[in-house]
């Protein structure tokens, strides 16, 4: 079984490529299939054309230069709080475009994920759980693209734009298979090699492309293995990508569109990923580096907040403007936070036990806060949440059912971690 499986007589794919027809198509078969009658068919509906946008905030941002600002305490740093558009809350003053913004956006404040390495940290918060010998886990990223994505789509299922400082971190699909793993861009929005050559005529890419599938065919009569059949539909993918190219290019937007999110490192990736899930990508990640400030950080914050605000600030604007910001999730999210304690360098370290993070959009109850931290931002005090939790919450907000799991050889594997549960104060 696979995730999305739904044992009801009527397959995943066959519903998806129902829904594809339009309910015109659907109703001139309601001879044959009683589609509409069948609860989870309505609940695929539902799935169909929400994504995500994941701001990731590289390195690690301060939960208290950011959404849980403690000034006047030792640890508080040097920046104030502001008053939101929500009666009693409050975020750093860094945040002020964000902070008229708060009627689509939870905060989670309570965060305590104990991991505080770049590297496991990265793994942790882009698989919601632990990894373990022999495991495969995909990351957050191919999973939600292989519960929303459709059969037939012509755009790319998951898409990372990184910029070149961050470390170049690679999401993985994991046990789902290549079909999932991420388009991954780095000195570029525009993909490499996605253009025909204008050496190749178009017949003689379809004739290559149909010599591929003989071959794979042949090959798996001989190989049956679900890795063989996953690269197959990966490569059976191509033809409609390369249509997609145009997608990447931001210069196709109105010159008032393009100011609207700046020309930045930050604001023409997220520009660019409007333009993604808009066509229907269903999730798509946009790095932000580098929040790792050790040494400096109140300087570090004051650059890299105005650069988040502001860019925030213009996507979610932009999606309610066009319609999208309902069935569009923005998560802004990093590896951990930072340190309460000020060091010798005026900086913050890393810090897993008490940090924050935000839900806007689809699914979400804006305006909300869940969790607590203490006075100084030390530990977690009220609603204590784990990467399981928070993964568990995300896929709640998307309408993906967070009891479903697969079968890895003789072993379920649950779709997120033993335990997690979403948080219902979020939800809308």
């Amino acid at each position: 079984m696979e995730f999305g499986d739904l044992r009801i007589g009527l397959s995943r794919r066959q519903m998806l490529s129902a829904s594809a027809l339009g309910m015109a198509g659907v109703a001139a078969n309601m001879s044959r299939l009683d589609l509409l009658g069948q609860p989870a068919f309505a609940e695929e509906l539902q799935k169909q054309n929400k994504s995500v946008i994941l701001l990731w905030l590289a390195g690690g941002a301060s939960q208290l230069e950011t959404w849980d600002p403690k000034p006047g305490r030792h640890t508080g740093g040097p920046f104030a709080k502001i008053q939101t558009c929500i009666p009693g809350i409050e975020i750093s003053e860094l945040l002020p475009k964000m902070s008229s913004r708060l009627h689509e956006t939870a905060i989670i404040r309570s965060l305590n994920t104990k991991i505080a390495d770049h590297g496991q940290a990265y793994e942790l918060m882009d698989r919601g759980r632990v990894g373990e010998p022999g495991v495969h886990f995909p990351h957050l990223g191919a999973v939600i693209a292989q519960q929303l994505a459709r059969i037939d789509s012509r755009v790319p299922d998951y898409v990372e734009m990184y910029t070149s400082t961050e470390g170049r971190r690679k999401g993985s699909a994991g046990f789902l298979g290549a079909r999932y793993n991420p388009m991954f861009l780095t000195e570029s929005m525009i993909p490499e090699n996605l253009k025909r050559l204008n050496s190749i005529e178009d017949v003689d890419h379809q004739e290559r492309s149909d010599l591929q599938r003989y071959l794979s065919q042949q090959f798996t009569r001989q190989l049956n293995h679900h890795v063989v059949d996953s690269h197959t539909t990966a490569y059976q993918r191509v033809r409609g990508l390369m249509a997609s190219d145009h997608l990447f290019d931001i210069e196709r937007e109105p010159q008032a569109m393009r100011d609207h999110y700046g020309p930045t490192q930050f604001g023409e990736p997220c520009l660019a990923a409007r333009r993604l899930v808009e066509a229907g990508v269903p999730f798509v990640k946009v790095a932000r580096a580098w929040w790792d400030s050790h040494g400096q950080n109140f300087e570090t914050h004051r650059e890299l907040c105005a650069d988040l605000d502001y860019v925030m600030a213009a996507l979610l604007d932009d999606l309610k403007q066009r319609g999208m910001l309902e069935r569009t999730l923005v998560i802004t999210l990093g590896e951990f936070g930072r340190t309460p304690q000020i060091n010798g360098s005026l900086g913050r370290d890393h810090f897993a036990s008490a940090w924050s993070c935000t839900l806007s959009g689809c699914g979400i109850r804006g305006g909300t806060v869940y969790g607590k931290t203490d006075d100084d931002g030390k530990t977690v005090v009220e609603g204590e949440t784990n990467s399981g939790d928070l993964f568990a919450t995300i896929f709640s907000a998307l309408g993906i059912d967070v009891k479903q799991e697969t079968m890895l050889g003789s072993r379920p594997i649950p779709i997120v971690d033993f335990g997690s549960e979403a948080i219902k104060e979020v939800l809308a």
